[in-house]
């Protein structure tokens, strides 16, 4: 297998979907084993179970963003490394990555299971399922130094033009996942915590299949010297890692609002909010995939100078996205109530009840997904850019216009008003991130523009002029 890809040369238009593709596969997979966590936690376990997992989604996403902000921006030094061809630099990059890894890792795990009660009193979580949910997250908290494991390779991987690792690794997590959820959760009758202990097991599994081809990579094996801690690099990758990963935890913030007043219109209404949000990572893994591609793809052509290249991807990612979008908005609108009753048990009446509010919820969200995906290619192209302060700022911005509209709207319209924060947040992130990225790549095509024409008019100058040869004399 191609451990490998360079993203300087070809076609712009199919290197990302070759690349982006294996990623929308490999994400198919990861939100199949959460579904099916869910499935098979409100199918057999009851309302109040899926109630619990949904209580905890949030909290779980927050530290989770934490760990993929952190591997998402140490890989943008990785890609610039690669696109330079500057061998020795992207060894030393590796290895500084490992111990920033493995701090962060520690550090993650004492703070989330020491504040894990308390903030799940702090959210208003209803006392019937509070103890599911911390139940759930205790054992999910403990596998973090294997999930940042994981999400560190994959996203170097990603970053050397790699897709197809990292979805073969989601494939295996996911038969290992499916097979011990039915195992600790039918068999066994651990409860919710069984299709934690499920889903840590499974990353296990997708680290040692991620790890096995990172290791058949030369290039990204640290030599001896390479081990000495660097300051200039170790703060490169944290100028990278620290605003992507605070952009992921105030929009965790921002959705831990909204779960705070989700909380408080009863269990129903949670279990139909958190069957749709299991159907999230669905609506939004191609935006994902599209985004980590073009990641990729900008940060290599960046590194080797190749600015017209990152504005003739960028175009043709963002269509390919568009299109995208609607094929799956279709597809919701037309089968999202049918999808959501796998996550449902309970009487007829409670079934109805829950899925009414789901599809109202999904439905809203499918409709408005095309922002979703231009807010993910133009983030992601900035970040490749090597701007992770503008993706922050959107961040910022995605909590406030979420917080603010579950505050808000629901006064005027009901309930149903928290449905809109999701799609508003979108809106306003979006029109940032498109504005900006549009300015950046501007001022870079100016700059290399003028590299062009001046390296030109010296290559000019330099060149002697030949004489014409002498004519022969008439006779």
């Amino acid at each position: 297998m191609e451990q490998t890809r360079d993203l300087t040369a070809g076609k712009p238009a199919g290197l990302i979907l070759r690349m982006a593709v294996p990623l929308m596969l490999g994400s198919v997979c990861q939100h199949l084993y959460t579904m099916v966590d869910t499935a098979i936690v409100g199918q057999v376990l009851g309302v109040d179970a899926l109630a619990s997992l949904g209580a905890a989604d949030w909290l779980n996403w927050l530290v989770l963003g934490v760990m993929v902000g952190f591997a998402d921006g140490f890989s943008i030094l990785v890609a610039h490394r690669f696109g330079a061809r500057d061998e020795r630099e992207l060894r030393k990059t590796v290895a500084m990555i490992v111990f920033l890894a493995a701090g962060i890792a520690v550090l993650l795990t004492l703070c989330s299971q020491s504040v894990l009660y308390p903030v799940l009193l702090l959210l208003n979580t209803p006392s019937g399922i509070i103890g599911g949910s911390q139940e759930y997250l205790r054992v999910i908290f403990s596998g973090i130094v294997v999930v940042m494991t994981y999400n560190v390779m994959a996203a170097l991987l990603r970053a050397l033009g790699n897709s197809r690792t990292p979805l073969f690794a989601m494939l295996t997590a996911s038969v290992i996942n499916i097979g011990l959820d039915l195992l600790f959760v039918l068999v066994f009758g651990w409860g919710i915590a069984g299709a934690a202990v499920a889903t840590v097991i499974a990353q296990v599994g997708s680290c040692l299949f991620c790890l096995r081809a990172l290791l058949k990579i030369k290039m990204l094996r640290p030599r001896k010297e390479d081990w000495k801690l660097d300051g200039a690099v170790i703060k490169g990758l944290l100028r990278m890692g620290i605003p992507t990963a605070f952009q992921n935890t105030i929009i965790a913030v921002g959705g831990m609002a909204v779960q705070y007043v989700v909380n408080g219109l009863g269990v129903v209404f949670v279990a139909g909010f958190t069957a749709t949000n299991k159907l999230y990572g669905l609506l939004e893994l191609a935006a994902t995939s599209f985004g980590s591609a073009v990641a990729a793809f900008t940060g290599q052509n960046l590194g080797a100078g190749k600015i017209p290249r990152i504005r003739q991807g960028i175009r043709s990612a963002a269509l390919m996205a568009f299109v995208t979008s609607l094929g799956i908005t279709a597809v919701m609108l037309l089968f999202g109530r049918w999808i959501l009753s796998l996550f449902v048990s309970g009487t007829p009446e409670e079934i109805k009840n829950v899925l009414d509010v789901a599809y109202r919820y999904l439905s809203v969200m499918a409709v408005f997904l095309s922002i979703l995906y231009m807010l993910h290619v133009h983030r992601s192209g900035l970040m490749g850019l090597g701007d992770t302060v503008t993706p922050m700022l959107s961040g910022i911005m995605e909590m406030l216009m979420r917080v603010g509209t579950v505050w808000i709207l629901p006064r005027f319209v009901g309930n149903e008003g928290v449905f809109f924060a999701e799609v508003i947040a979108w809106a306003g992130a979006a029109l940032l991130l498109v504005l900006v990225f549009y300015g950046r790549l501007h001022k870079l095509w100016e700059v290399w523009k003028f590299r062009q024409e001046t390296a030109e008019t010296v290559e000019t100058a330099e060149t002697p002029e030949i004489p014409e040869a002498p004519k022969p004399a008439e006779e």
